[in-house]
């Protein structure tokens, strides 16, 4: 594609003249009309256009519908004046029985010549004279946008037509549609990923922010080089892939619901339109008629092996990392400021979240001369953790030393008679049997490329020290009453798909491998007790606990915010419903819930960690005043009066 220089000067107005006359300098639209709305165009029998539109309704990111005209309409007043869709696409596809049959430049298929009057007024009407034309947004629409932001946009620089794939994800059905999503793919340096989702995000009328950004295998894309439509878009050093979803959806929508008659836009020959390219009302701030700027989302990464980002708003950003600072407080004066990593938390809510069947580990058997050798710090916060997972639809496994099975088992169950846990979870044991143990437990007969698990969560668990013991905070040798399920995170690190979390509040405690060298120097007997397997988040905390209950609170936020809900359910589907959000909030740790947790581990013997008492205290720390309060205000955090996204029209 190789567009003549003036060409991208022109008014819509002047380009639609150009390519009702035929013009051969167009063939596709992408770089021109900068700063306008471009759309794609479907055009179906009359007796399916309230499915249709359902279905745009229910795939909002795909399907962006700018307009849809009555039967027989060939006008588009709202968006373009002296408009003729039968003329004013470069290339249009023509359908029959749900098949492509043909390419055409004009949907006027017959000559004037010879006619009568009656049958001039019947041949104008023609081909739609029983259809109804759908207008929907195309993100060749933020493209001159992604250039003034200085974002490459590499199709345009290659004088290529967009990559556009098929995916495995499989839309919203409604009525006689149903279809995979397809999505453009735009190469994008990484250093500028926040820069390209500013933009976009602004526009969700041209698909808004991104769908996906990585792997492209996590979409079931895997020959980049072979795009189901438009052409190979290649990626220079330090691109990373990035996905929009696509209009041309609407023609696999075509394909499968198998019309008698439909026509569309040929992909990348779009309808231009006069609307300007200016952000939604959607993200507008009501105050002062200027876009948001804490419901810009933000591009994290979550995982390199396979590479994906996540995005999150500024506010839902803001509000973890308040709960990052809320359970750093150390009235235990044990030093674990010292320790912190900023965003840690974040990162471990963004994994879980795009996750689907979760490990948790916990047990520090500190108090080896006593039966149970256990602390009160770990299993509510595992607890806590598991049933907030639960709430969102995850598989939860918890994982335990076969030495307290049984224990945790009655625990477990005592938790959901009470409440505290949503619904009882399966409980399991692991023992190093051999060099491929711990492959066959976290993948299907141990093949890596089918993990059982894409993640493992270790809070309060005791971490192998790189002697191979195990040590408690007094640095006390306590190997012999932990079971090796650190071969697990080590294994996990060569597996595509599994992500992990350790949760700490000493140094010495499984994941805190990440932070060795700060625990080697900083805490008291850190060159012994360190831990040194590694996790790729370690959340520290003054108690173990509150890392678990934080984590618990930011998956809330994450899921009642809606740039990454859309993000997580690739634009798909409309917002979390009354139901499901009083599902979750239902189920955030609570003082009640908590505190009745902590005495069922009191009532089975299991001691404070630092005093050893038989009591309602964690790490020496009486339930009342302190874990209540820091449970108090997380909640205040989660649930308080600040500002929370509201949720975009376009995404009801």
């Amino acid at each position: 594609m190789q567009q003549a220089a003036n060409l991208d000067r022109l008014s819509p107005a002047e380009l639609r003249l150009l390519i009702r006359q035929k013009d051969p300098r167009i063939s596709t639209t992408t770089g021109l009309a900068n700063g306008y709305q471009q759309a794609n165009v479907v055009i179906l029998p009359t007796h399916l256009a309230d499915d249709f539109e359902a279905f745009c309704r229910s795939n909002p990111a795909p399907l962006p519908l700018l307009y849809r005209s009555q039967s027989g309409e060939t006008s588009c007043p709202p968006l373009a004046e002296h408009a003729d869709i039968r003329t004013d696409i470069a290339q249009y596809c023509v359908y029959e029985e749900g098949r492509l049959v043909k390419t055409v430049s004009s949907l006027q298929s017959h000559s004037s010549e010879s006619r009568t009057a009656s049958e001039l007024q019947a041949e104008r009407r023609g081909p739609l004279s029983d259809m109804v034309s759908f207008y929907l947004g195309c993100s060749f629409g933020f493209e001159g946008k992604l250039k003034k932001a200085g974002v490459p946009v590499r199709n345009v620089e290659q004088g290529r037509n967009v990559s556009m794939y098929r995916t495995t994800v499989c839309c919203v059905p409604a009525g006689a549609f149903r279809c995979p999503l397809v999505v453009t793919m735009r190469p994008v340096p990484a250093a500028l990923l926040d820069a390209a989702v500013e933009v976009t995000h602004l526009n969700p009328l041209a698909h808004g922010a991104p769908v996906h950004i990585g792997d492209p295998a996590l979409l079931g894309i895997h020959d980049l080089s072979r795009p189901d439509y438009g052409q190979q878009v290649e990626l220079q050093p330090g691109d990373v892939s990035v996905f929009w979803a696509c209009g041309v959806t609407a023609i696999e929508a075509i394909l499968s619901s198998k019309p008698s008659l439909a026509f569309s836009h040929s992909p990348g020959s779009m309808f231009l339109t006069d609307v300007p390219d200016s952000p939604s009302a959607d993200i507008m701030n009501p105050l002062d008629a200027k876009p948001s700027p804490e419901l810009t989302p933000l591009c994290f990464p979550v995982s390199h092996n396979p590479l994906m980002y996540s995005l999150v708003s500024k506010a839902a950003v803001a509000k973890i990392r308040q709960l990052e600072m809320i359970i750093g407080d150390d009235p235990g004066q044990r030093g674990i400021r010292a320790l912190f990593l900023q965003d840690e938390l974040l990162r471990s809510c963004l994994a879980l979240s795009h996750s689907s069947s979760v490990v948790i580990t916990t047990g520090f058997p500190t108090h080896f001369m006593h039966s149970p050798p256990d602390e009160t710090d770990g299993p509510p916060g595992a607890i806590a953790m598991a049933t907030m997972l639960l709430s969102l639809g995850k598989r939860v496994t918890l994982l335990t030393d076969r030495r307290a099975l049984e224990m945790n088992r009655a625990i477990v169950d005592e938790a959901v008679r009470t409440g505290v846990l949503k619904s009882a979870i399966p409980l399991l044991t692991y023992e190093d049997e051999g060099p491929d143990a711990a492959l066959n437990f976290l993948c299907h007969h141990g093949d890596p490329s089918k993990p059982r698990y894409d993640h493992l969560v270790a809070i309060e668990r005791s971490g192998r020290a790189e002697d191979g013991n195990y040590y408690n905070m007094r640095g006390i040798n306590i190997k012999h009453l932990v079971d090796p399920i650190d071969n697990l995170f080590i294994a996990a690190k060569n597996i595509a798909g599994i992500t992990t979390t350790g949760i700490g509040d000493g140094g010495n405690e499984l994941g805190m491998g990440k932070l060795k060298e700060r625990v080697q120097s900083l805490m008291p007997k850190g060159s012994l007790i360190a831990c040194d397997v590694s996790a790729d988040s370690a959340i520290t905390a003054g108690v173990s606990n509150w890392g678990g209950y934080a984590v618990a609170c930011g998956l809330y936020l994450l899921h009642t915010c809606p740039s990454h809900r859309r993000y997580l359910r690739r634009g798909l589907e409309p917002a979390a419903t009354k139901e499901q959000l009083q599902d979750w909030t239902a189920n955030l740790p609570s003082v009640e819930k908590e505190e009745s947790c902590l005495a069922t581990l009191v009532r089975f013997g299991i001691r404070s960690g630092k005093t050893g008492n038989l009591a309602m205290e964690v790490d020496g720390l009486t339930f009342h005043p302190t874990h209540s309060d820091i449970i108090t205000r997380l909640l205040e955090a989660t649930l308080g009066s600040t500002t929370q996204d509201p949720p975009p029209s376009s995404f009801i």
